[in-house]
């Protein structure tokens, strides 16, 4: 695969699934900020600010023309946050450890009992071999960690035609989908 030019110094290369369920590599635009970083200089770019940053600068957040979304760590609870995250467009959940698994419990929650409809990234220590599970879960796009393939993290998403278990979209088991 020939590599995708950014278009500006914070853009990345991230693999998302698309609304036909088919993964692809993409050029992502969200800058994430820190609680202090100023926005850039470019209003229309999307950002993405702390749980905390987004109801202290709601206003300014507002104001600008590019979409915002949240970043919560993947420890947060679901409970506290859902309702602050029902109307963004991305929610990107941080995996500080890919051995640590609440990550996988807020998606799920935050998809199956919160209703979250909008894009939902993992971003952090993301491997490849997970994103088969994560999309079961709920993700829709997968920031992987620094130096892991892309092209791999593609093709692990591919790898399984069917789950025995349920999943976001179809939450029967595979024995009651049959017919």
């Amino acid at each position: 695969m020939s590599e995708t030019p950014e278009l500006h110094p914070g853009a990345r290369r991230i693999v998302r699934v698309g609304a036909s369920g088919k993964p692809e590599i993409a050029i992502d635009h969200w800058q994430r900020l820190g609680d202090d970083d100023p926005f850039p200089s470019l209003d229309a770019l999307p950002v993405l600010v702390t749980l905390a940053r987004a109801e202290r600068d709601r206003q300014a957040l507002e104001q600008r023309t590019g979409a915002w979304g949240v970043w919560v760590p993947g420890n947060a609870d679901p409970e506290q946050i859902a309702e602050r995250l029902r109307d963004r467009v991305l929610v990107a959940i941080e995996v500080t450890k890919f051995t640590d698994g609440r990550h996988y419990s807020l998606a799920r929650l935050l998809r199956d009992r919160y209703g979250f409809t909008g894009e939902l990234r993992a971003f952090g220590d993301v491997l490849p071999d997970q994103l088969s599970y994560m999309q079961r879960c709920g993700y829709s796009s997968f920031e992987l960690a620094p130096g892991k393939s892309l092209e791999t993290g593609l093709r692990c998403l591919t790898a399984f035609s069917v789950s025995y278990q349920g999943n976001t979209t179809d939450p029967r088991p595979l024995y009651r989908r049959r017919a």
